[in-house]
């Protein structure tokens, strides 16, 4: 997968745009500024803006193309993200040391999903926050993105399961007109997410 994506990320332009995430950005605009990690953050859109927001902005992803990237748009908007390359399944942040782990579009495959999503919870700080948009099981019927394999898309059984020791503040499935760079684009089925920690 590394190189697949390095191959997408050496692409002219920004393969999910350079603007963040819509429904990313209305969360984090709510919440007052603090630490926040972003797996899967690809070519830094996300990250960016939370840092233009005064977030300490924690990006991690397996594609050095992808952080070139990001380190670039990170400059163009004259902000600071930290960036690290590595395999969800290994990096290790201490445990109660930030306030948001936000997944936009990070499928996995099932048998290491459960274990990063229990990882990402102990990360948290109390009262701190999963954010979650992603890709739903009805996804497969659409061109616009997403995993072809149905076992990396999601289901509100699947995530009450996997975040079951959060509060549930939001847990919703629906359509949506997806106009995030080249890759994501036209009609989607999505689902979203907002767990609190306890």
């Amino acid at each position: 997968m590394e190189q697949f994506w390095n191959l997408r990320y050496s692409e002219d332009g920004f393969a999910y745009g350079e603007q963040p995430n819509v429904f990313f950005a209305q969360q984090i605009n709510k919440l007052q500024k603090g630490s926040i990690i972003l797996p899967c953050e690809g070519e830094g859109r996300n990250a960016v803006y939370a840092a233009s927001l005064g977030w300490r902005a924690n990006a991690l992803d397996t594609s050095e193309v992808g952080k070139i990237k990001a380190m670039a748009l990170a400059k163009k908007n004259n902000v600071n993200i930290d960036y690290i390359i590595a395999d969800i399944n290994s990096v290790s942040y201490p445990e109660n040391s930030v306030d948001v782990v936000a997944f936009i579009y990070a499928h996995f495959a099932p048998e290491s999903r459960i274990d990063i999503h229990r990882k990402a919870i102990g990360w948290l700080k109390k009262g701190g926050r999963i954010i979650l948009e992603a890709f739903n099981v009805l996804q497969l019927q659409n061109n616009s993105g997403g995993p072809k394999n149905i076992s990396q898309l999601y289901t509100e059984k699947l995530l009450l399961d996997d975040f079951k020791s959060l509060k549930i503040e939001l847990l919703q499935t629906e359509q949506t007109e997806l106009q995030e760079g080249k890759y994501h684009v036209g009609k989607a089925d999505i689902i979203r997410f907002i767990g609190v920690k306890i």
